[in-house]
C-alpha cells in the first residue's frame, strides 16, 4: 500500500523541570493567540498537572509558525546522553513546538513532516559534506527504521515503557535496551533513536538532493517495511538482531562480510577466531585512515575518536573494579578475571562472565557489556582482554553495536564508486526497495 500523504511525525527534543526557548518570528496557538518573536521560559507548576509561562498556566501548549520559513530556537539541548561526547548545544528548528506536562517534568516536542526530519538526521548522523550515494542510502535506511518503529504505519503492536529485556537470576543478567515507544511523541532525538538537531547542522545540497531522490523510498522485505539498524564501525563484519536486541528474527539484518565478496573464512563465534580477527586489520571497508572520507561521515565530535576500527583500552585492577561496582551497581569485590561466554557473528560478546574476589556474574547483552566496563560506553562489545602486570588490556574492533549499515564502510564504499542500491544490497542483501508514499 503506498500512502498518498507524507507522514508527519513528533519529535522529543529535551525536558525538565524548565525549558527555555526563543521564537525567531510569530507563533501561533490553535485557538489564534499570537506569540511574537522573544525569548520565553516555562517552569513546571508546583503541586498541579502543568506549568507556567509568564503569569499563565497551561497543561498543553502548542506553537505553530505562521509560515514554514519561522524557526524556534531551544538553547540548552543535551546531545550524546551517556555518551563519551555529551554535551549541551543551542538548536534551531522548524516547524511546530509542543509544550505537555507529565510526570511532573515538561517536555518541547518538535512536530515536523518526515522528509524535514530526514534531512537534519542524516546532517546530523554524519556530516553534512558525506558523498551523495551515501546520503541516499542513509536516507532510505533512516526512513526505513523510523516507519518500522511507528505503530501506526508498520502495524505492530506497541511496546510499554519499560518493555525492553532484563532476564535476572542468581548468577546471570542480561540486558537489551531497544527503543520502546515513547509515550508523548514518536521518537526522541538523541542517539537513542536517531540524531535529531533540527536546522542546527547546515543541510547542503547533497543533503537536500539526497532525500528529495529518494522521497518515499524504503526497505521491505515480507511486505513489511525494514528495521534497518546502522552504526558507526561494524569492525569488518556486521552482526545478527538478536545477539543485541530481543530474540525475533529478521532475517534481513544478516551477518555481512564487510568486503566486496562479502565471505570469511572465519566463525567468529569461536573464541581462537574471534581473537584474531580483533588481534589483525582485515582488508574491509571501513578499515581506513582516509582523513578525507572520514570528515565526510563524522561529525566534529564523532572525529574526537582516534580510532575506531582497532582500538586498545587499559584499566588497573582497582580502577576497572570500582568502576565495574559503579555502573553496575554490584560489589565484584576486586576484580580477578574477564571471559567471553559467547559471542556473536561479529566476535561482538553477547554474554561476559566477570569473576571478582566476593561474587562472579554472567552479563549481557551487548550494549550493558559496554556500559558497565566504561564510564560512558565501551566502543564496542568485539574485544579481547588481556592481563598486563595488574592491569586488564582491552582490544577492542568497531564502534557501535555492528547491525545493519556501518557508516563508516558505506562511505568508502560511496568514495569507490557504489550507488546507493549496491551499497544497500550490501548490508541488507535480501531486502527489497519501494517506495512507501509519493
Amino acid at each position: 500500500m503506498i500512502l498518498q500523504e507524507e507522514p508527519h511525525i513528533t519529535v522529543g527534543i529535551q525536558h525538565g523541570k524548565s525549558v527555555d526557548f526563543r521564537l525567531c518570528g510569530i507563533f501561533t496557538t490553535p485557538e489564534g493567540r499570537l506569540f511574537p518573536p522573544g525569548e520565553y521560559r516555562v517552569e513546571i507548576s508546583t503541586g498541579k498537572r502543568g506549568f507556567v509561562l509568564g503569569a499563565e498556566y497551561y497543561e498543553d501548549l502548542r506553537l505553530v509558525p505562521l509560515n514554514s520559513e519561522t524557526l524556534f530556537d531551544l538553547p540548552h539541548v543535551t546531545i550524546g546522553i551517556d555518551f563519551h561526547w555529551q554535551r549541551q548545544e543551542c538548536q534551531t528548528f522548524c516547524g511546530i513546538l509542543h509544550l505537555v506536562c507529565d510526570r511532573e517534568e515538561i517536555y518541547a516536542i518538535n512536530e515536523v513532516p518526515v522528509e524535514d526530519y530526514l534531512t537534519s538526521v542524516i546532517s546530523s548522523e554524519m556530516s553534512a559534506t558525506s558523498s551523495l550515494e551515501l546520503l541516499k542510502a542513509h536516507a532510505v535506511v533512516s526512513r526505513s527504521w523510523l516507519l518500522a518503529q511507528l505503530p501506526r504505519f508498520s502495524g505492530r503492536r506497541v511496546r510499554e515503557r519499560g518493555e525492553c529485556g532484563d532476564v535476572h537470576s542468581a548468577g546471570e543478567i542480561v540486558r537489551w535496551y531497544d527503543r520502546d515507544d515513547h509515550l508523548l511523541f514518536d521518537v526522541c532525538a538523541d542517539d537513542h533513536c536517531q540524531r535529531y538537531q533540527g536546522v542546527t547542522r547546515v543541510a547542503t545540497p547533497q543533503v537536500v538532493e539526497a532525500v528529495k531522490v529518494t522521497r518515499g523510498e524504503v526497505l521491505m522485505y515480507g511486505g513489511e517495511v525494514c528495521d534497518a539498524r546502522f552504526s558507526k564501525c561494524c569492525g569488518g563484519m556486521s552482526e545478527r538482531f538478536d545477539a543485541c536486541w530481543g530474540e525475533e528474527p529478521h532475517v534481513y539484518l544478516r551477518p555481512v562480510y564487510d568486503a566486496p565478496d562479502d565471505k570469511s573464512v572465519m566463525d567468529l563465534t569461536v573464541e581462537q577466531e574471534a581473537e584474531h580477527f580483533i588481534d589483525s586489520r582485515p582488508d574491509v571497508f571501513c578499515n581506513t585512515t582516509d582523513a578525507e572520507v572520514l570528515s565526510q561521515v563524522l561529525n566534529s565530535y564523532d572525529r574526537e575518536t582516534p580510532d575506531f576500527f582497532r582500538w586498545q583500552v587499559r584499566y588497573t585492577r582497582s580502577h576497572l573494579s570500582a568502576l565495574v561496582a559503579d555502573r553496575s551497581g554490584i560489589d565484584f569485590g576486586t576484580i580477578t578475571a574477564i571471559e567471553p561466554v559467547e559471542r556473536g557473528a561479529s566476535g561482538r560478546i553477547i554474554r561476559l562472565r566477570i569473576v571478582g574476589t566476593r561474587r562472579e556474574m554472567i552479563v549481557g547483552k551487548e550494549l550493558y557489556i559496554r556500559r558497565i566496563l566504561s564510564s560512558s560506553h565501551l566502543y564496542s562489545s568485539a574485544f579481547v582482554v588481556r592481563r598486563d602486570g595488574d592491569d586488564f588490556v582491552f582490544d577492542g574492533a568497531g564502534w557501535g553495536h555492528g547491525v545493519g549499515l556501518c557508516q563508516i564502510g558505506a562511505a568508502v564504499m560511496a568514495r569507490r564508486g557504489y550507488d546507493y542500491r549496491s551499497i544497500l544490497r550490501h548490508y541488507y542483501p535480501v531486502a527489497e526497495l519501494d517506495i512507501y508514499y509519493r
